[in-house]
């Protein structure tokens, strides 16, 4: 307590002592040991309330040891179990995490990484990836503007995310325990295969291979893809210790519409330690037809370039980018997307009036709104020659089809002339758009269906800047591009509406997710959430079925189906109120990415350390590793002095002595006749 607080009590108890004294001894007419305890119970009183108004502080200083952490963080994946490092790594944890002198001087705090980064004592490995990235990302997440260690016992063979190397910061040490078997053992492997999902029927889809070997004297094997029982291609490499990899490209023919599933092989002459890299199933669905689609613009801008790349990503699409004035006949199309229209597009409008195109409608600075009123009532356009910024509102309650909301509302802020803009019955919104934060109740891509025919309207110019910004925030185009790719779906099909409709995969490669998503619409075509939807998933092989429940999400129902093993799959959705269903096939490809590796990746974890100016350890140098950290003189703990200020006194017990003291002087006094 200060100086000034003791002052102010003393001074409390002169006053509560001075008023009970005047009240009962010096002002009182007679004298008796009634008023001895009556001045007790009024000098409480007044004390008590005083002491109320002053509420005296007590302050505690405190020192507190801050140590510094040291993160130990274990590779859980099963490719650690596949080299057969699972015991060593928990051997080593258990050195690491329960060392006495380490515990002294640091925070020690157990994580695991595989699927997903976590905090963990225990370890099964058997984990499906191995992400070092996520890794990196999560430790600055964690320990913000701190120095310290981190130990990762890992084989440092990663199957996803970016390269780890330069994802940890490089002000704080890293210090790798490599496990596995070191020793270099004669291996070749598929490593990988790119092949586009889609082919055509009658045509040749390329395949390109990347074929790996390790090894130090020179070797043949034998390369082939099959399907079934036949063999499609064949042929001989050569490999040696100058020649480590070897790119192939492989035409193959696309026969038989559907999902076809194919085998990569390598086979040596030679005995290898790990065979379950020398294959590789791939799956490409033929199918007999192709969407074309036309870019009708008489402007140059970045958006049709964007719009083309994002709609070609799908093989089953292609764009044409033609001007208004020559065009010669629509048939060629299955959609028309008309940018920035004009007076210029009057021929475009007369023949499709003829030829029944869906349209995909973009809006701008160029665009004759005027015109547009005239050849289409969808949306009615009251515009200004001032230009506005309007940013983007994701419309959950959307169900004209699946899509989910890839972050629209933190993208850039398509232009447009300022007005109004009105719509009709039949129109829906996706996106609203707002002026800085203010909403405008007007659309800024809306879709409509109105006696088969389908439209689009996206009401502003600068896509290009959407797409950029999606490949920041995803580190890829992917997303951005199937949300372009569904609203192209929506226009290239007049199928008549359905209530059900499931989104599903052809295949799906073993290890990654396998969700299945579906949404049911009542009669008047509006999104159902109380409909009751169940799957059922049989292996087409072994005829074991497995039911499932779908759980609602924003404005469609999902499953998640991981754990499958590889095979064909017969699925069915149902609705259980209506009993409506919807029957598909997925195929389930048998690719175990954690079985690729017959040793740790050292070089990798060699670089990661360099880089945190740390050092790589193999198992038996884990002394070494635990002295070197006792003996940083980085990493030292740090004593932090608390000042802690609490009450001296408790208000509320305060106030229920107050209320005793004054009723029990009333009591007395009133016992007494003194009232």
């Amino acid at each position: 307590m200060t100086t000034n607080t003791i002052l102010l009590l003393l001074l409390s108890l002169l006053i509560a002592g001075s008023l009970s004294f005047f009240q009962y001894f010096y002002k009182a007419k007679t004298k008796s040991k009634v008023n001895l305890v009556l001045a007790f119970l009024r000098f409480l009183s007044i004390f008590g309330i005083l002491l109320l108004l002053i509420n005296p502080i007590m302050s505690r200083k405190t020192l507190e040891t801050i140590k510094t952490p040291l993160p130990i963080v274990v590779d859980n994946s099963s490719s650690i179990v596949g080299l057969k490092a699972n015991e060593t790594a928990l051997e080593l944890y258990k050195k690491l995490s329960q060392n006495k002198e380490l515990q002294d001087k640091f925070d020690i705090q157990s994580y695991q990484f595989g699927n997903e980064f976590e905090q963990s004592e225990k370890f099964d490995f058997k984990g499906t990836q191995t992400n070092l990235d996520e890794v990196a990302k999560n430790l600055k997440s964690i320990y913000k503007n701190t120095i310290f260690p981190t130990v990762l016992i890992t084989d440092g063979n990663q199957t996803s995310g970016n390269d780890f190397v330069y994802s940890f910061d490089a002000n704080n040490n890293v210090y790798p325990m490599v496990v596995g078997d070191t020793t270099t053992f004669l291996d070749l492997k598929v490593s990988q295969l790119n092949v586009n999902k889609y082919a055509f029927q009658k045509n040749k889809f390329p395949v390109e291979v990347f074929l790996n070997y390790s090894g130090n004297k020179s070797i043949t094997a034998n390369f082939s893809i099959s399907q079934g029982n036949s063999v499609l291609s064949k042929q001989k490499v050569s490999f040696s210790s100058s020649k480590k990899s070897i790119v192939l490209s492989v035409l193959l023919p696309a026969e038989k519409v559907g999902l076809q599933v194919f085998k990569a092989t390598i086979s040596p002459k030679e005995k290898e330690k790990n065979t379950y890299n020398n294959t590789k199933n791939f799956a490409v669905e033929i199918i007999d037809q192709k969407t074309n689609i036309a870019i009708v613009s008489a402007i140059n801008h970045p958006d049709i370039g964007a719009m083309k790349r994002a709609i070609e990503s799908n093989a089953q699409r292609k764009v044409t980018i033609v001007k208004p004035n020559s065009i010669n006949s629509l048939q060629d199309y299955n959609v028309l997307i008309l940018y920035q229209p004009t007076n210029e597009f009057k021929l475009v409008f007369e023949k499709n009036k003829l030829a029944g195109i869906n349209t995909f409608i973009v809006t701008g600075n160029s665009t004759d709104f005027n015109f547009l009123n005239q050849q289409q009532s969808n949306l009615v356009f009251k515009m200004s020659s001032q230009k506005e910024d309007y940013l983007a509102e994701f419309n959950s309650q959307f169900n004209l089809f699946a899509i989910e909301n890839i972050g629209f509302e933190n993208f850039p802020p398509l232009q447009n002339p300022f007005g109004t803009v009105t719509t009709n019955v039949s129109v829906s919104k996706l996106l609203s758009s707002k002026i800085r934060n203010i909403d405008t109740n007007a659309p800024l891509l809306a879709f409509s269906e109105n006696q088969g025919k389908r439209s689009a309207f996206l009401l502003g110019e600068n896509l290009w800047k959407w797409r950029l910004q999606s490949h920041v925030d995803q580190q890829s185009f992917d997303k951005f591009d199937v949300f372009v790719d569904k609203i192209i779906q929506f226009l290239a099909s007049n199928d008549s509406k359905k209530s059900l409709v499931v989104n599903h995969e052809s295949f799906y490669n073993s290890g990654e997710s396998i969700e299945i998503s579906a949404q049911y619409f009542n009669k008047n075509y509006e999104f159902d959430e109380k409909a009751r939807l169940t799957i059922s998933v049989t292996n087409t092989k072994t005829k074991q079925t497995k039911n499932y429940d779908l759980l609602k999400g924003n404005n469609s129902f999902k499953v998640n189906l991981n754990g499958l093993s590889a095979g064909g799959y017969d699925f069915s959705v149902k609705e259980l109120n209506s009993k409506t269903s919807h029957s598909g096939h997925f195929e389930i490809l048998d690719f175990d990415i954690e079985k690729q590796f017959v040793n740790p990746d050292v070089e990798k974890l060699n670089q990661l350390a360099v880089q945190t100016q740390g050092k790589l350890h193999y198992p038996n140098q884990v002394e070494a590793l635990i002295q070197s950290l006792l003996e940083n003189e980085n990493y030292k703990a740090v004593q932090k002095e608390i000042v802690s200020k609490n009450p001296l006194i408790d208000w509320v017990w305060l106030l229920v002595l107050i209320a005793i003291s004054l009723a029990s002087e009333w009591f007395v006094r009133k016992y007494n006749g003194m009232l």
